[in-house]
């Protein structure tokens, strides 16, 4: 397994392993020692799966009394995913990183707590999976528009499909709510 590191410290890249032959292909998309071993978290508290249609937009979502680092993976399908940095002073505040995640180049992104994170479906179906640190805890959920102008994040696409409650979230600006900078 390979790891890269993104320009926000503690956002990375990782590229398992694959093994391809005629069979088709087989990589470990997580082992506790290994990810242990790169300083990357090995305890997952929740593993959520989500099919969505081409240009759904999930996000950007956050929980902050129970935050959760995220590992993201497609299994099927091609999404662009997008990490952002609210952590309070975080030299990187309000910065966003975008990774392309695809069925094809089996890349899984890793994003720590104290970021919010959503994504669009490019493909006219996607599968997402992503394991969570922490639980879901539905009174701890905030989020960030997706379309706020000081973030001006690429999502290459301009009418979405959303939720109800993706469409009203506030801007980053706006928050009352946000993580601190460890």
């Amino acid at each position: 397994m390979r790891v890269e590191k993104t320009a926000i410290p503690g956002v990375v890249e990782i590229y398992p392993d694959v093994f391809n032959d005629e069979r088709g292909h087989f990589f470990e998309s997580f082992r506790d020692t290994t990810f242990s071993d790169k300083g990357l978290p090995s305890i997952f508290r929740q593993v959520n799966q989500a099919s969505s249609q081409k240009d759904v937009l999930r996000g950007l979502h956050y929980q902050l009394a129970h935050p959760q680092g995220k590992l993201v993976r497609v299994i099927s399908g091609r999404i662009r995913d997008v990490a952002v940095d609210i952590r309070k002073r975080s030299p990187t505040y309000g910065h966003y990183e975008i990774s392309q995640l695809t069925d094809n180049n089996d890349k899984m992104l890793y994003i720590p707590e104290g970021f919010a994170h959503g994504y669009v479906v490019e493909s006219d179906l996607a599968v997402v999976e992503y394991q969570c640190t922490d639980i879901y805890v539905p009174d701890d959920q905030f989020g960030i528009n997706w379309n706020d102008p000081d973030l001006n994040i690429p999502w290459g696409i301009s009418t979405p499909i959303l939720s109800e409650k993706d469409n009203e979230l506030p801007f980053l600006k706006e928050q009352n709510f946000l993580p601190a900078y460890k």
